[in-house]
Order: C-alpha cells, then structure tokens, then sequence
C-alpha cells in the first residue's frame, strides 16, 4: 500500500536563519551579560577588601562542579541515546499515512546532530546549573577533618556525618536523577526509532531494547542498594519520636535491620535485571520488581510501624531510656553546653535579706543600668543627631569601657550616615552619592547614669552624652576614649543599593560634606577604585546610572564605596559562616571598630537536637535582622570579625581553634582567619558574648538541664523563655498585628555589668543574662548569665530555684497593679503622655531576686518623640519600690541599701535622698509645729498635683508628686514621734490623690 511521505519541518531562508542566530545570541546576552557584570564587579570588591582568593576558590569550585555534574547527566543522557539509535530496528513499519511517529522519526533523521548533541547539552546545563549551589559540600568533604569523638551507634567519627555523608548522599542522588533521566530518553529514542511499538496487544519490545533498558533500570536499582546502606547512617537523624531526636527504639531494631535486608533484595533484583537483559527475559525484572516493593511495604514499613505501636509506646520511657541518654548527651556536646562549660548551682531566692548579705553584692548593686539601649534612640537623635542627614540605628548597643580604673557599661551608638535625611529640595544624584559620604563619629552615654532626676525639672531624665567627632572647624575631637579617626563610612544603616563615591576629587571639583565650615576629601584604602573609563562604565551599567560616566567631579584616583553593612561585608568574605543579626561598635586601638560575630553551623550532628535558628533567636528587640529560617543541630561561635568603620577592612579571627568544622574551612580558604593569639588587647577588652548563640543556648538548656532520660520524657522538669513583660512598648493596632504575625515576643537577654555569680560576688562582670521560668508557667526556673571578660571569656553559669519566685510578667503585674505606679502612670495616659517600659533586669542579690525596671515618658501628641527616664521601679521580694531614682527606690525595697551603697547609679552630683526628720517640741495643741508644717506641705502638694493635671503639665506633676511623697514622709515621721493626745488630726494626708 502506497503512503504519503512524512512532511519535514520547513526549511527556513538564509536572511531568517541570521535573524534567529541574531536573535539567540541577545537572548543569551540579557540572560548571562547582568551575571558577568555582577561577577566582575564581585571581582574588585574582593580585591578591595584582600579576600580575592575567596572568591576565586567559590568560582573555580562552582565551575568545576558546572562542568562536572554537566558531564555526568548530560554524558549518561548522550550515551543512552546513541545506543538507543545504534540498536535501533533495521525495518520499521508504518501504522498508516498519518503516523505521527513517522513524521517526527524523519525530523529527529533529518537532523541528528542537533537532536544528539542538543538535548544532552540542554540536560547537562540545567544539572550543572543546580548542582553549583552546592560547592560547599565539595569543598567540606576534600578539606574534611576529625572531630575526636565517635558517635554511639556505629562507632565513626563525627567528621564522618559531617563532612562526609553529605558529600556521599549528594553524589548519590545525582547518579540518580542522572540513570532517571538516562532511562526516560532511551524509553523515549527507542519508541522514536521503532524498538518499542504500542500498535497490537500490549505492543512490541525489540531485543536490543529490552536489553538497553534492563541494564538501564538495574544500574538504578544496584543505586538503590547503596542507598539503603547510606540509609543506616541517616537513622542517627530521625525525627520519628517527637520529643527528641536520634535513633529510636524502633529505628535500631526494627528500621535498621530492614534497611540491611532491603540492601540485599535490592542487589539480588539488579542482578535479575542484568540477567534478564542477557537472556531477553522480562519475566525476572519483573519478578525482581514485585519483590523489591513488597519488601519495602512489608519489612521497610508495616514492621515498624507493628513495633512502634504495640512494643515502643505502651512503654517508650523504658524503651527509648538509652537513645533519649544518646539525645541529650550529643545535644550539649553539639550546642557547647557541657559540664567543663556550664556550671550550675542551687539558688535560694529569699524574700528578705541582711545587711551582711547585701555587701557581697555591692558590684551588683553599684552597676545597675538603668538606659535602655532598646528605648533610648530617639533621645539620642534628639540630642545628638547634629544634622537630618545623620541617624542612629533603632536599636543602640551596650559595651564597657574603664574609666579611672573602673569598668563602666555604656550605651553606644555611631552617628552613621542616612541619606533618606537629606532635605527633599537637595536630594539629588551628587548630594547623595558625592556631598553627603560619611558619618561624623561616636556617642557614649553612661548606662547607669542621668542628667538628673525627671521630677527636678523638665530637663531632667535624659543621659549624659559624651561624643568623638568632627567639630565645626574640622578638628577632631577624640572625645572619652581616644577616638582618632570618627568619620565612619560604613555602618548598620547602609543598604545594599547605597554607595558613595570619594577621594581624588580634581581641583575645584566640590568635596565632601564634613561639618558646615569644612569639608573633607577621603584618603583612606577602602573602596574600588573608579577612575578608569572601563570601571565607570561596568559602575555606571551595574548601578544603572549614567552620572558615574559623566561626572565631572570622579578624578583617576576617585573610589566608589558599596557594601556598607558590615554584616554584609562579613558574609561576603566568609561565606561558609553564620553571622550573628547584631554588630557593635567599639573603640579599639583608636579606631572605630565594627565587631561581628560568626557562627559555623552543621545541619546534621549525630543524636543532636534539630534548633530553628529563625525561632530560637527570635525576640522583641525592635530593628534586628533575622537569622536565615534553616535548621542546625551544631553551633560554635568560631570566629570575631573586625570591620574598620573607616575604610572597611574585614579581618577575621578565630575564636575556637578546636573547631574542627571551622578548621575545615581554614583548609578552604588558607590564611584568611587569623589566630586567636593575633588580637589586640584592645580588641579582647570588647569582645561580647554574642546574642544569638546564647539565645540558642538558653532555648536548648531549658530542656537539656535535664540528665535522667524519664525525667526528660515526662517534660515536668522543662525551663521556658518568658515572654516580653514590656511588650506595651508596642502601642499601634498595625505593630501589635506585625508584632503578632512574628511572634516576636520572646523577653531578649541583657548585656550588664554584675558580680560574678557563681565566683567572687565582689569582682564586677561584664555579662549577658536571662531569666528562665518553668514549662507553661510564669514562676522563675533558673537565671543564666554567661561572661564576657577575657579571662572567662563564655562560661556559663546557672542558678536553679526551687521555690516559687515570682518570674518576669508576674513582676510586671505587681508594678502595675501597685496603687502609687497605677494611678500616676494612668494619669499620665490620660494626659496624652505616653508610657514606655525599659527592660526589666532580673539580678540576684543577697541570695533573693532583684528586678528594675526603668519608666520612659514621651509627649504622645508631639511630632518629634523622645522619651525620657521619669521613674524607676524595682520589685524585691513582696516589695515594690517606684522612685524618681533608682537610690531612692532600692531603699524601699532594700534596707540599708543606700547605707551600704552611697553611690547607686543614677543619684546624679547635686542629688540626695530626703534627710530624715526629727522631731520639734510641741505647740500646746496637741500637735508639734513640725506637724503642722507637714500637714500645710501636704495640702499644698495636692494643689499643685490638681493644677498640674489641668495644665498637662508631666513635668510640674511630677514635681508635686515628689513634694507630696516628702510632706507624707515628714508628716508620718513627725506623728510617730509626737506625744498622744487622744484627739485625731485635723488632715488626713493621701499618697495617691485622686480626681
């Protein structure tokens, strides 16, 4: 029977074939121009900042792992089809005039380069594409060191599951999805090409076919043995049991023993699928086949699961007592909470305390903070802005510095750049990029210290600033601690799109902004420089900005500064670290010093707790980043970086040595981490213990204090972190749902100068504390600091109470539902003044718990807020102590405190508590003149509370409250001592006037 002739694709002119290779040739431009451009750029920052070789090493790997992975699937796939084509039927019939296949068989015939070469192109690029991500894998398991220890089940060392099992797993599943895709185009060529015809009953299948893909199918099945053996080592990981993570009971002798059988069904099946492509046999694979599935249902599943449910749970603290044992064991180990590291002891928590008890706690007492680092930005920028085009970050640091000899805690804050400040009028391209270039120095403020007591006058309640900057004339005025250089040109408020472009200005070009009398021209390292035509054209296309090629005012020797944030030039430099969301800055060495830390993380450490690091150090802390949302279940604070705010340096230290995951990537990128030995001393003397880590830490202790694995099982035992007390900080509907969609409501841990608890009481210690509190409860569990210093450097201490000490929102109710604060605070509101609550420090002292708690006003209805520091409230046992300082309000609660502590931070010079009275003879009328007085004092004060509630007047109101609180004290004072008369007082005097 005649038949039509397949129609082939038509053929395309000659102008049509260069319109189309035109075509592709800008497609591919668009695609891959914007990576070059980035990747040149990249390039000169690395160079810029001496970490070339970083990159260089990412690239060459990244490439290498491209042209690897690209060769393997797209090699397998290339192969496959040729042998599908070579073994390909000599004679293939048609099915009638409109055969499809015929058609396409003719196109594929007609152009068998581009289909043979082209598909297996396409395939290997997009493989090579995804499988570059993963080069840190590549460079982990080539660079892989030990760890010294051995995990409980199968005896290898750690370094095994984290350097090498990753690696082995991911080439696996590779060499899968390589022998998938292979299988797929055979199936696919050999339908093509006549070796598998669907025509008749149940089709055809050539012999050189079945063979192809017999062979084909057992090369993937004998890969599935040898995933069944990795398999085993996976089981170290489970999550099956969810309240803790490892090898269950039922994955060691129910799981683990299917895995082995299924690892020797599986090569007994690919075996049957290579003799049944010798013999031409189907009917083994297929047997083969149904055996391999029923055995992972039957063995690999429903044992199991039989196990579980009728042997584990009726008696899983029994069962799971040695892996629950394993858990906790590996936890601490992983997340550095071991016995030589943590030292914990019993804590009374007493209601009241002696004089005796007191003085050994003075360090504690005589270093208390009182500014909050978290409310205080806005005062600072009220006082201290200079410029709209200077910001500080929302978020302040607190660090400590000596001062006579003393060590001080300060709040700390760079006076940074923020061109979004710039007026609207003058902001154009030159004023943000070329005028307006760097910050203008550093602000320090006593964290336990005020100007004076709010109540003394409007002007009180605010800190004491001290500042190293450019002063109008130019001159630098290096201010507390030595500054030497304050124009910061890089800071927490540079964005990834902000750059500035300095130095080598030509002559008569304008220089950049450095006070209103002077300006400045940059002369420091730091930067790419820009003034060749090659480089202001890669700038000019990158940033989309056609000024860079223009400008006049861009000399040869000019540089263009980007990557601002620290936090980013860390992470760009030392890509395989973790960085804490908080960098500080610091005076070391004369510099204004940008302190990062880093984290070397594994995902996977035998029998270890799996911690979110987006949950865990997730708080209420206004203007922090987020941690990446990825699992860990190993953490080390490897490494301090350094970033100079002046010209950018990166250095990096390492702080663990021993980290064999941090000296792991020392053997990637040799001679980039400096030793530890390498650091300042100036630079030791500000190191913190870092915020993220311990968050991490404090979350795991609180379920891992626990030894006994029943106890464990159970929960009863089980430490929470209490939520914010302050979170009334949050005032609009739009933060309270932003803050609730978050969950960010976690109380954040605080940076404070303390006695040492668990040492020398008497010995200040600059440390970073949290309270604890029992599961699902509010009352206190333990408090947990961990120090700072050099000597101590990450020794954690933790004090367990036993009794039912009240925990963090229990004190803040007790503040607020005190007579005295309630009254004044509501009527504060009530004014339109707002109220803010500072952080609430929780302290041990003389063996009970001391909480402070410092009080902020605000104007609610002014356009530019501020708040100041109008009370203070502090909470000792049953006692609630409220006070315009904090002297005046530890004597409340502690007796004799001020006795033994004549300087308690924020008794300010010129300041004193009120003397006590003594008391004058009698007048003949029953009561002493001293008497009368008070009652007069006591009428007179509450005039002037109700005449201050009219005006709205805080600072007045505050000034009668103070009047009343001291004609109370001498009127109780006086009536005590004055001789009874039988006949009542003609006053009644009321602390807490009303109306």
């Amino acid at each position: 029977m005649a038949t039509r002739p397949p129609v082939g694709l038509p053929r395309l002119s000659r102008r049509s074939r260069i319109l189309l290779i035109v075509g592709a040739v800008v497609l591919v431009g668009l695609i891959t121009g914007s990576r070059l451009l980035g990747t040149y750029v990249n390039w000169l920052w690395f160079d810029e900042v001496g970490f070339r070789s970083v990159y260089g090493i990412q690239l060459a790997t990244r490439f290498g792992l491209f042209f690897a992975v690209g060769l393997l699937v797209g090699g397998l796939v290339a192969l496959n089809l040729v042998l599908a084509y070579r073994s390909r039927p000599v004679f293939v019939p048609v099915s009638g005039p409109d055969d499809p296949v015929a058609r396409y068989r003719s196109v594929v015939t007609r152009r068998m380069k581009l289909f043979a070469i082209g598909l297996p192109v396409v395939v290997g690029v997009i493989a090579g594409g995804s499988a570059q991500g993963d080069w840190q894998k590549i460079q982990l398991f080539f660079n892989a060191t030990t760890f010294n220890q051995t995990d409980a089940e199968f005896n290898h060392d750690i370094g095994f599951y984290a350097f090498q099992l990753p690696f082995y797993t991911w080439l696996l599943s590779w060499l899968f999805i390589a022998t998938a895709v292979s299988f797929v185009g055979a199936v696919v060529a050999h339908y093509l090409f006549g070796g598998i015809r669907l025509a008749g009953r149940g089709g055809q299948l050539s012999g050189p076919a079945r063979t192809h893909l017999s062979i084909v199918a057992g090369v993937f099945v004998l890969l599935k043995a040898v995933a069944y053996f990795f398999d085993r080592y996976q089981l170290l990981f489970s999550d099956r049991n969810d309240k803790f993570t490892g090898a269950t009971y039922t994955d060691l002798n129910a799981v683990l023993p299917a895995k082995l059988i299924l690892l020797c069904i599986a090569v007994f099946c690919a075996i049957a699928f290579f003799v049944g492509a010798v013999l031409r046999n189907l009917q083994l694979p297929a047997i083969a086949t149904v055996l391999l599935v029923l055995s992972s249902i039957l063995v690999g599943a429903a044992w199991p699961a039989v196990l579980e449910q009728f042997s584990v749970r009726p008696n899983a603290i029994e069962k799971e007592a040695d892996s629950i044992s394993r858990n906790i064991a590996a936890t601490k180990e992983a997340f550095g909470l071991t016995d030589d590291k943590v030292e914990t002891k019993p804590y009374e928590g007493k209601q009241n305390v002696s004089l005796d008890e007191l003085k050994n706690d003075q360090a504690t007492l005589g270093n208390i903070r009182l500014l909050d680092p978290a409310v205080v930005s806005k005062t600072f920028t009220q006082f201290q802005q200079l410029r709209p085009f200077y910001a500080f970050p929302e978020k302040l640091d607190v660090d400590r510095y000596k001062v006579d000899n003393q060590l001080q805690d300060y709040i700390v804050a760079v006076r940074e750049l923020n061109t979004a400040g710039i007026p609207q009028g003058q902001r154009d391209w030159i004023n943000q990029h070329l005028i307006y270039t760097h910050g203008n120095g550093m602000v320090f403020a006593e964290a336990s210290k005020i100007n004076s007591p709010a109540d003394q006058g409007g002007n009180g309640g605010y800190p004491v600033f001290e500042a190293a900057e450019v002063d109008q004339e130019g001159k630098v005025r290096p201010g507390p601690f030595g500054v030497q250089q304050p124009r910061t040109y890089f800071g927490e408020l540079g964005s990834a799109a902000d750059y500035s472009i300095v130095g080598g200005r030509d002559s008569g070009s304008p220089g950049e902004y450095d006070t209103d009398r002077s300006q400045y021209t940059y002369d420091g390292k730091g930067g790419v420089r820009i003034g060749g035509l090659f480089n202001k054209l890669v700038f000019a296309a990158a940033y989309g900005e056609r000024n860079i090629l223009f400008n006049s005012a861009i000399g040869d020797d000019s540089r263009i500064i980007f990557n601002r944030h620290p936090r980013d030039r860390v992470e760009k430099v030392a890509p395989w670290l973790t960085v804490d969301a908080d960098p500080y800055p610091a005076v070391v060495d004369g510099k204004i010093t940008w302190i990062v830390d880093g984290y070397t993380t594994l995902e996977n450490y035998p029998y270890a707790r799996r911690t979110s690091l987006a949950s865990a150090t997730n708080d209420s802390l206004p203007g922090v980043a987020q941690q990446p949302n990825k699992d860990v279940s190993y953490i080390r604070n490897s490494v301090k970086a350094t970033v100079d705010a002046y010209d950018g340096t990166v250095t990096l230290y390492a702080m663990d040595e021993q980290d064999p995951v941090l000296r792991a990537w020392m053997g990637v990128f040799p001679g980039t981490v400096k030793a530890s030995s390498e650091m300042s001393q100036s630079l030791r003397d500000h190191l913190r213990y870092p915020e993220d880590l311990f968050k991490v830490q404090r979350e795991t202790l609180a379920q891992y204090h626990v030894d006994q694995p029943q106890d464990f099982y159970s929960g009863v035992s089980f430490w929470g972190v209490p939520s914010d007390p302050t979170m009334d900080n949050v005032t609009t509907p739009e933060q309270q749902q932003q803050n609730s969609q978050q969950q960010r409501d976690q109380q954040p841990p605080f940076y404070v100068l303390a006695g040492d608890p668990t040492g020398d009481p008497n010995k200040v210690s600059f440390q970073l504390t949290s309270a604890l509190v029992r599961q699902n409860r509010e009352f206190m569990a333990s408090y947990v600091s961990v120090r700072s210093d050099p000597d101590n450097y990450g020794k954690i201490s933790v004090l367990t109470l036993n009794n039912e000490a009240k925990g963090p929102q229990q004190i803040q109710t007790q503040f607020l539902t005190s007579g005295e604060v309630s009254s004044e605070l509501n009527l504060l509101t009530q004014r339109q003044t707002k109220v803010v609550y500072g952080n609430l420090l929780t302290l041990p002292v003389g063996g009970g718990l001391l909480y402070v708690e410092p009080i902020y006003i605000e104007r609610a209805s002014q356009n530019t807020q501020f708040p100041q520091l109008f009370k203070v409230l502090v909470s000792f046992g049953d006692k609630v102590g409220y006070a315009s300082t904090l002297k005046e309000a530890l004597e409340k609660v502690l007796t004799g405190a001020s006795a033994q502590l004549p300087d308690v931070p924020g008794q300010t010079p010129g300041t004193s508590t009120p003397p006590t009275s003594t008391t004058p003879p009698g007048n003949g009328n029953g009561q002493s003149t001293e008497v009368q007085q008070a009652v007069k004092d006591i009428q007179s004060a509450l005039a002037a509370i109700k005449a201050a509630q009219g005006s709205g007047d805080f600072a007045a109101l505050g000034s009668a409250y103070k009047a009343l609180d001291d004609a109370t004290k001498k009127f109780e004072a006086a009536s005590a001592a004055a001789p009874p008369t039988g006949q009542p007082s003609s006053v009644a005097p009321s602390p807490t006037p009303t109306g």
